[in-house]
Parts: structure tokens; C-alpha cells; sequence
């Protein structure tokens, strides 16, 4: 426990019961409304690109990944587990998907509680879901709603938050035109490989496939991507069992 200026300053986990706290004596921020402490949720982007320099990895290609928060004081917060396992690592991976939490929340994603898969496939696709931070409880627990499940997926630094437009913005976002059943994007270092956009599809036809995703605007998720991208369309005959496959090159 720290002094400051001769106060002592505490960090302790405060249960909420409903929108309110248990404790009401307390100033309290959180990694969602963090106040004057913002820099103090993870890495500010200035740390991140010094630690870039100083470990020899590319600044944009850590920032694609663990740019995870957005504050109205702060910018740009990168997820601290993640960047420190990068440079110790020395490689851009996933760090946080193999938590008792996650799998404990994956029952949730996978049985579709409150639509929260759909809405976690169409993050994926490249869009915004609004969600409201508010009620949730403060613990590993006690999920009621989507909301308090995403909340949690925020805190623990799989999903990015941008406290500024959620702020200000209270009406829901309309679904999009669709996404891609798979996307695979190469890594940087590998500039002449094409990103893949696939659509797939059973006891119909392969040919319509990339059309279909240029009308639906599958590639709209890839719009920061400056390489190559490849339309692939696989459909599965159930009575010969025998797989189709169209390939077509996407335009920008």
C-alpha cells in the first residue's frame, strides 16, 4: 500500500450489487471508467513504441493486436499481459485464450446466451456492438445478461473498448451485410501470401460463392489490409461426397 503525500492509497475489489457498489465511502475507477488513472490500465502507446525499439519488434504490427482501449484522456492503452509476453517472446500471439475464465465464459458463447455469439461474430466481421457496462457485478461469476459477459471479455483484454463513442452513443448499431464463414490473413512478414476470404457451402453450388461475398461485403473486415485478397468458394455434395472449389481474385 502506497503513501501519497501522506495518504495511503488502496487497490480493492468493490462487489456491486445492481448499478451500485457495496461501498459507497470510496472514490472508485475501473479499467472501463478509469478517470485520472487511464494511463495506468495497461501500456501507453509511448511505452509500447519504446519497448518496440528496445526488443526489435514492429510497432504496427503490436498495435494491430493489443491497442485495446480507448479513453477520452488517453488515447491509446495496449493490453499489459499481452505486450509483455510479446517482448519476452519475441512474436505477436494470442496470450489470454487459454485462462480458466475464458473457457468458463465460452459456455456462454457457445450456447448463444443473449445472442452473444451473433454479436461476437459480427466484432469479428469488423463491427461495433454497443454494451452496457453498467450493471455488471465486479466478479468472475454472476453474468445476467450479454452485457455482463462482454464486460468481463473487456476487462480481461479480449475485446477492445472505446469509452468515447460508447459515452456518447446510446442507440444500437444495425447489423451489417453479413461476414465470411472463415478469413485468414498472413502475417507481415509474409507480403506476397493472399489473404483468404471463404464462404462455404453444402448441396449447392461453389460458383455463386464469390459473388456472394462481394454483394454482402464479406471483405469489409479487411479494409486496414493493404495485400492481395483471394474470393474462395468450397461446397460439400452429401450424396457424392465430393468437394467444389472456385477461386477468384478480390478487387479493392
Amino acid at each position: 500500500m502506497p503513501e501519497a503525500k501522506g495518504r495511503s492509497l488502496s487497490l480493492l475489489p468493490i462487489k456491486k450489487y445492481g448499478t451500485h457498489s457495496a461501498l459507497n465511502m470510496f472514490d472508485e475507477f475501473s479499467m472501463l471508467d478509469p478517470g485520472p488513472l487511464a494511463s495506468c490500465v495497461g501500456f501507453t502507446e509511448r511505452e509500447v513504441e519504446k519497448l518496440c525499439v528496445r526488443y526489435g519488434m514492429e510497432m504496427e504490427e503490436v498495435k494491430s493486436w493489443y491497442d485495446g482501449y480507448f479513453f477520452e484522456t488517453e488515447k491509446h492503452v495496449y493490453n499489459p499481459r499481452s505486450v509483455v509476453s510479446c517482448m519476452r517472446f519475441g512474436k505477436i500471439g494470442n496470450y489470454w485464450n487459454r485462462t480458466e475464465t475464458f473457457e468458463a465464459l465460452q459456455v456462454y458463447i457457445d450456447m448463444n446466451f443473449d445472442n452473444l455469439k451473433d454479436d461476437i461474430l459480427s466484432m469479428i466481421a469488423g463491427e461495433k456492438i454497443p454494451v452496457n457496462t453498467g450493471s455488471f457485478a465486479n466478479d468472475m461469476t454472476t453474468f445476467r445478461t450479454e452485457d455482463d459477459v462482454l464486460t468481463l471479455l473487456i476487462h480481461l483484454g479480449y475485446l477492445a473498448y472505446d469509452a468515447v463513442t460508447e459515452d456518447s452513443d446510446d442507440t444500437p448499431s444495425g447489423r451489417g451485410k453479413g461476414f465470411a464463414d472463415m478469413v485468414f490473413i498472413p502475417k507481415k512478414r509474409f507480403p506476397e501470401i493472399p489473404a483468404l476470404v471463404i464462404e462455404l457451402k453444402w448441396d449447392k453450388s461453389a460458383k455463386g460463392a464469390p459473388e456472394q461475398i462481394k454483394r454482402r461485403k464479406y471483405c469489409k473486415s479487411l479494409e486496414e489490409y493493404k495485400g492481395n485478397i483471394l474470393l474462395v468458394g468450397i461446397n460439400y455434395d452429401k450424396k457424392t461426397k465430393e468437394h467444389e472449389c472456385v477461386i477468384e481474385r478480390g478487387n479493392r
